[in-house]
């Protein structure tokens, strides 16, 4: 799935608004596909898959495990971490 600039910009405002398990898990899509603004990050990936799955989505805990393959422990370790901060700081 592509994304235009403008709908990934959409996608990190609408984030930003309120963190749905649809938009968290396109911008995982943004990312682990290379789309994001800093190219492919599955660190960051896996972390926007890791909070769309708490809100309930299956199809990015599919995402997820997919990655997490890919990964080595260290950074899953750093994707869970970065995860856990975002819901502390950003959204309780």
């Amino acid at each position: 799935m592509a994304f235009t600039d403008a709908e990934i910009a959409e996608v990190h405002e609408a984030v930003r608004m309120g963190a749905d398990s649809d938009n968290l898990y396109k911008l995982g899509l943004i990312y682990s596909t290379g789309q994001g603004e800093d190219g492919m990050d599955l660190v960051q990936a896996h972390m926007w898959f890791n909070l769309a799955a708490v809100r309930g989505s299956d199809a990015a805990k599919d995402c997820r495990r997919e990655l997490a393959d890919m990964m080595s422990k260290d950074e899953i370790a750093e994707a869970q971490r970065r995860a856990r901060e975002w819901l502390s700081v950003k959204h309780h």
